[in-house]
């Protein structure tokens, strides 16, 4: 099985689908993965699969390996276009989360202050009100909102708290007033024997109703695009794709697709 683990708390930069050339920063420790979800489409594979050993880094070694690497770009290149929290599970898990946001976006700010700040989170903290605020304060705050149907997140995004709530969810979306970037996966396929196809009206409609009231300031779909831990798994299609996000446009939302 070929998964990903990401070296911490820096790696890269990698060419991203959606973001250009991004150097990532990983608040998970470099042995394994710590996620709030344990989606069956994860690039790094299921949660226990890959139990970490190491501690995650602290505000400190982040701020120094960050600073040195920005360094070294400046002087030999390439030249970021983003700086993205993402890795080997939820990035804003991490207990010094809004620290280190503020050490970042001061660091960007003395090396390449053209660069964006991006964060790929599965919104499972949004609530937490220093998370909010951090996320506030990135050029991309960019959340995961798979489907709004309640068995279909369990099935495929699988909470590892059995308190999650997607309508919660949408509705401190909701308090972002705008300055957030919706990111959705569409797949085909099943797991354990049952469908996991979001592509078709009975998933996109109620999710697109939420998409409108949240009121983005844009929406990325994708699709999969390595190999994943459930191998029945299967990409959406380009029409598929193409289709979810003329209904997006539509509505006057502005919409990327990644196929």
């Amino acid at each position: 099985m070929a998964t990903i683990i990401y070296p911490s708390p820096i790696f890269g930069p990698v060419h991203s689908r959606r973001l250009g050339v991004s150097l990532g920063i990983n608040l998970m420790p470099g042995d394994g993965k710590i996620c709030t979800f344990d989606c069956i489409y994860c690039e790094c594979g299921f949660n226990c699969e890959h139990k970490t050993h190491l501690r995650r880094p602290t505000r400190e070694e982040v701020a120094e390996a960050l600073e040195s690497r920005l360094k070294d770009m400046q002087e030999n290149g390439p030249k970021p276009d983003v700086l993205t929290f993402a890795g080997n599970g939820e990035p804003t898990a991490h207990p010094h989360f809004a620290e280190i946001m503020n050490d970042t976006l001061a660091l960007r700010d003395k090396y390449f202050p053209q660069a964006k700040v991006s964060v790929l989170s599965n919104s499972t903290m949004i609530d937490r009100q220093e998370v909010f605020d951090a996320l506030n304060r990135v050029d991309n705050n960019i959340l995961k909102l798979d489907t709004v149907n309640a068995d279909y997140i369990r099935r495929v995004d699988r909470p590892t708290s059995s308190g999650y709530d997607v309508q919660k969810i949408v509705e401190r979306m909701k308090v972002f007033k705008g300055n957030l970037i919706i990111q959705t996966m569409f797949m085909k396929g099943s797991y354990e024997g049952v469908s996991v196809d979001n592509t078709g009206d009975e998933y996109v409609l109620p999710w697109m109703e939420a998409v409108k009231q949240i009121a983005p300031r844009q929406v990325m779909i994708y699709t999969i695009d390595r190999e994943t831990p459930a191998h029945e798994l299967k990409k959406a299609t380009h029409e598929e794709l193409d289709r979810i996000a003329a209904m997006l446009r539509n509505e006057g939302l502005d919409v990327s697709v990644s196929y």
